[in-house]
């Protein structure tokens, strides 16, 4: 959609973007000093964040193929981040061909990789939205050039409400306003980081976030859970991240060390 305009967009390295950060601890080579300054700073002060980014990949992938298992055929990846195989689409058209997904994101770096995420299956279609999450009405239009909204769709925020605010940006408006849109039988995919499971690793990597120039907000259990409102949870629930339908890599990975990350999947009836 928007892959040719990757030429004129300019990409700012005078300060980190939360996006490559992730990317530099995926070990991921598309990230500049400044944001691998931060991340080995974070990563220093919350020996977690590693293994977090980790889970929180192996959780998309593993709630995108649920989705897609449900029958849902159409996905809406908001917070892409910069690709990192296998991707959103590779897991759901490699359960369903058919399926059409659509990745949204802020970061320029990720316009510029936008044809890496294009390479979906002859018989579904991937898309690229360039806009903020905090313009549902310019994701949700574009979006609908491809996606039918009256039909399923998987709406995946994995890793992304944790850098927006209840009152700065009204998070949990914000979100709904996706959800009102979608169909019965449409799927909320989250997850979030959390000072619940390691209060002063959090706590610091928040405050270096924030001295970055990226507000950061954790949140308790019960603060994640609000985003479900009115949605049926499925099981197990809101749970840890590595809890969640866990694939045999994630029951090992377990014993190297707590990550503060909550995940949930929720359907719209």
């Amino acid at each position: 959609m928007t892959g040719s305009d990757a030429t004129a967009v300019q990409i700012d390295t005078s300060r980190p973007h939360p996006a490559r950060v992730y990317d530099w601890w995926l070990g991921g080579k598309d990230n500049y000093p400044v944001d691998e300054e931060l991340a080995r700073r974070i990563l220093a002060a919350d020996g977690t964040a590693v293994r977090g980014a980790r889970a929180n990949r192996r959780f998309m992938h593993r709630a995108v193929r649920t989705a897609a298992e449900a029958g849902v055929r159409q996905f809406l990846d908001i917070g892409t981040g910069i690709p990192t195989e296998p991707n959103l689409h590779q897991v759901a058209q490699a359960a369903a061909p058919e399926t059409r997904v659509v990745y949204a994101d802020n970061d320029p770096i990720v316009l510029r990789h936008a044809q890496a995420l294009l390479q979906g299956t002859p018989e579904g279609s991937t898309d690229y939205v360039h806009a903020d999450v905090r313009d549902p009405g310019t994701i949700l239009r574009l979006a609908g050039e491809s996606l039918d909204f009256d039909r399923p769709v998987a709406l995946s925020l994995v890793a992304l409400t944790h850098y927006l605010g209840d009152e700065e940006d009204d998070v949990y408006g914000l979100v709904q306003r996706y959800v009102d849109v979608l169909a019965p039988g449409s799927h909320l995919i989250l997850s979030q980081v959390t000072q619940d499971l390691s209060p002063d690793g959090v706590a610091a990597a928040a405050e270096l976030f924030r001295r970055s120039g990226t507000p950061f907000y954790p949140r308790t259990l019960p603060e994640f859970s609000r985003f479900f409102d009115g949605l049926e949870l499925l099981g197990p629930g809101v749970i840890p991240v590595y809890g969640w339908r866990p694939d045999p890599e994630d029951v090992t990975a377990q014993a190297e060390g707590v990550v503060p990350v909550y995940a949930g999947v929720a359907v719209k009836n």
